[in-house]
């Protein structure tokens, strides 16, 4: 017996030999890696040479173990690119694919990457690590995909960068759509979420837990330690559509949208910290609805959101609501969580809208305000005296308040006894952590308080070792975030930036030759003349042309039948100082017709433009984050700016800030601003007006709707301090009474009215 023992141990050393000298298999080629992977089996590694892989699919299936994984990899990590019209679909048991970088290219297919390969060959146990997908993004930003799509169970998306998705969809999809994909304990770990552009409407979400459809069954997905920096694309960042998730550990940077429980119940989010500036009146924190959620831990600074982007919303549900709607909130705990120099934390009953039920169905209004709701435990400070804490858009009266303090007097209409103010103790740990705390023992220990057993670092909260507010001590803390904790090990997002250049140029040539050549970041300087331009000139990046002597402005006539300026995606174009002359034929500034598949900018500053068809003409999913007129001259146009394509009225719209100040526009045949978003979409709070300090004289003759500034569905709207005189309108403006907008101090002579619509009446979106 003891020899068949030693037989069958040394039988089995060489089994484990024999497998540790398996050597990795490089291919060159997708075929000679569509014959690797047909030909794997549990324990080998597929090794991509470096290089560029172009226009390739890959369908990366195998069945490894647990003990033995089957690995996808790269040769190099950072030297091997998945490039042009590609995509990876993964389906079988613990496979992972490592290092890998996805760049100048967009999938064909609805994902980047997917954990499936069809609907029997689904992945299971298996993750994507230390990979880049950077702009992967579709050249038209009306198609939708996804670059992540997780499907199956126990897959893992983990230690990768993952920044500029510019186009419809969330970034990062879960689906729970059939058993073998619920109860699916994914793991969203570790990652570096970089920059996502605004998208100017819905569907911009980094993450999305579920849909509505089946936003009642349970994920148990955990989002856990991953960095969102500056995700911008809409109100929601992450959108938790299902049961049983958890939120712990995540930095929030200066992100222009809440995480946002916004279908299902029961999630965790705890230990998250969300960190605002000085300049951002759009950056939020949490935003609740469903029940039995429980937000603990939690460290907001700086955040000067409201409604949808408050620091803390707690929504107003519909009653009985259908499933992609809204429901009420109820059993949920706000507690332990600590607020710095955070205006107004506490916002509830967000979305009340029985005011406009005489333009609603009855199935939108939101009138089932929070219940059985506890905030307790929760420290709120601020360097500069704040006295709203709290902003109500209803009645309170379901929410117990229990052992909050701040540090300021509370003159809300809401005040619970269970918010005291007191001195608070403040330690400075770094410019970003502040801790404050109070001294008491009067803790609230409410239903199932003492499975909250640590703080924001992990310092075990007990009957011994307890306080108020995220943070028990800063004996034992870590930085608030480090940068270096996320992401890929190999990749670095930073930008060198180069060192502009001013060009001087005389000739038309010149000019062209200087747009084209040009860096961004470059200056073009015009000596002062009159060039004739018998072209469109394209613009592809960030460049300024302005005149070299601003009292004798360079002229710039445009005699070609196509557009002057042609506006193409990341062409962002300052001009200066300049004279801009059409022939009535083209518009001054214009899109691509399509293919728009990143955002561009316009700003005109001490500028004319006279004879053109039109100063600013879009494409529909074109979009800007800025227009910027200022201290121009507008004059003899058919019309004006034009962002007016986007009328599908599903919430989107052509630019996200349009800046309108200073100018003096006259004989503008049509409107002088045509801006639209259309649509019921209580999410998308965009669009953003300043029209102010404008002169508009004698223009708006010809528009067939007798409006000459246009904003309809446009939220946040200030129109102030313009004068209009003789122009030959029935309405100056249509402002939107129910968002705020009012005209203030306007001088209106012979030019119609200025009329205020409480509620506007606008097409259902869902």
């Amino acid at each position: 017996m003891k020899k068949l023992v030693l037989i069958f141990s040394i039988l089995m050393l060489c089994n484990a030999c024999k497998d540790a000298s398996v050597e990795p298999k490089v291919v060159s080629n997708i075929n000679e890696l569509n014959d690797a992977i047909q030909n794997v089996k549990a324990g080998d590694q597929i090794v991509l040479a470096n290089g560029v892989w172009k226009d390739v699919e890959i369908n990366f299936s195998g069945q490894g173990t647990e003990a033995k994984p089957i690995i996808l990899r790269a040769e190099t990590p950072g030297k091997v690119t998945i490039e042009g019209v590609s995509n990876l679909k993964i389906g079988g048991d613990y496979l992972e694919v490592h290092d890998l970088h996805f760049k100048n290219g967009y999938t064909p297919s609805r994902n980047v990457i997917q954990f499936k390969i069809n609907d029997t060959l689904i992945a299971n146990h298996s993750k994507v690590t230390n990979c880049v997908i950077e702009e992967f993004t579709q050249p038209d930003r009306d198609v939708s995909d996804h670059w992540v799509e997780f499907w199956g169970r126990h897959n893992e998306l983990s230690n990768n960068y993952i920044a500029g998705k510019s186009n419809f969809g969330p970034t990062v999809m879960v689906m729970l759509k059939g058993n073998q994909h619920i109860k699916n304990y994914h793991q969203i770990v570790n990652n570096h979420f970089g920059p996502r552009p605004r998208k100017g409407g819905p569907h911009g979400e980094t993450m999305q837990i579920g849909d509505s459809g089946t936003s009642m069954t349970p994920s148990h997905t955990n989002v856990e330690n991953n960095l969102f920096e500056r995700c911008n694309g809409e109100v929601e960042i992450i959108s938790s559509k299902s049961n049983n998730n958890t939120f712990k550990n995540n930095v929030f940077f200066e992100s222009e949208g809440s995480l946002v429980l916004r279908h299902g119940n029961y999630a965790t989010i705890d230990g998250n910290i969300f960190i605002g500036n000085d300049n951002s009146e759009f950056i939020g924190g949490i935003r609740v609805i469903n029940t039995g959620h429980w937000i603990t831990n939690n460290y907001f600074y700086k955040l000067k959101g409201s409604t949808f982007r408050a620091p803390l919303a707690v929504m107003n549900g519909i009653p009985k609501s259908p499933l992609n709607r809204y429901n009420q909130v109820t059993d949920a705990v706000i507690a332990y969580n600590t607020f710095v120099d955070t205006k107004t934390p506490f916002h509830f009953s967000v979305g009340s809208n029985v005011s406009q039920s005489e333009v609603l169905p009855k199935s939108e209004i939101r009138s089932a305000r929070p219940t059985r709701t506890v905030v307790a435990n929760n420290i709120l400070y601020n360097q500069t005296p704040f006295e709203y804490p709290i902003k109500n858009y209803d009645k309170v009266d379901g929410v117990l308040f229990k052992n909050n303090y701040t540090n300021s007097a509370n003159k809300s209409e809401v005040q619970p006894e269970g918010l005291q103010t007191v001195e608070l103790d403040v330690q400075e740990v770094s410019k970003s952590l502040k801790v404050p705390t109070y001294d008491t023992k009067q803790i609230y220990s409410g239903f199932d308080f003492e499975t909250i057993t640590t703080d924001l670092f992990g310092n075990k909260r007990d009957k011994d070792n307890n306080s108020l507010g995220a943070i028990i001590n800063t004996n034992n803390h870590n930085d608030l975030y480090n940068q270096s904790n996320y992401g890929t090990s190999w990749f670095k997002n930073q930008k060198n930036d180069s060192v502009s250049q001013t060009i001087e140029i005389s000739t038309s040539q010149e000019l062209a030759n200087a747009i084209s050549n040009a860096n961004s970041g470059d200056i073009i300087s015009l000596n002062a003349a009159e060039y004739q331009i018998n072209r469109s000139l394209p613009v592809d990046k960030n460049i300024t042309i302005t005149s070299k002597d601003k009292n004798n402005k360079a002229q710039l006539v445009f005699t070609s039948e196509g557009t002057a300026f042609q506006m193409k995606p990341k062409g962002i174009l300052h001009i200066e100082d300049v004279v801009l002359k059409g022939n009535n034929n083209q518009s001054a500034f214009k899109t691509l017709d399509k293919n728009m598949k990143s955002a561009y900018g316009l700003w005109l500053k001490n500028t004319e433009v006279s004879n053109f068809k039109s100063v600013l003409e879009v494409s529909k999913g074109s979009f800007s984050d800025t227009i910027s007129v200022t201290n121009s001259i507008i004059k003899n146009c058919k019309s004006g700016i034009q962002l007016n394509k986007e009328t599908n009225d599903k919430g989107d719209y052509n630019s996200e800030f349009v800046y309108i100040t200073n100018n003096t526009f006259t004989n503008v045949d049509q409107d002088v601003l045509n801006y639209y978003r259309g649509g019921y979409d209580e999410s998308t709070i965009g669009g953003n007006l300043v029209f102010q300090n404008n002169t508009i004289t004698k223009s708006g003759q010809t528009d067939k709707d007798n409006i000459l500034i246009k904003t309809r569905g446009i939220v946040n709207v200030i129109f102030a301090n313009n004068s209009f005189i003789n122009n030959p309108v029935k309405y100056i403006s249509i402002l939107w009474g129910e968002k705020g907008q009012k005209p203030e101090n306007n001088e209106v002579k012979n030019s119609g009215e200025i009329k205020v619509v409480q509620n506007l009446k606008l097409k259902l979106v869902y």
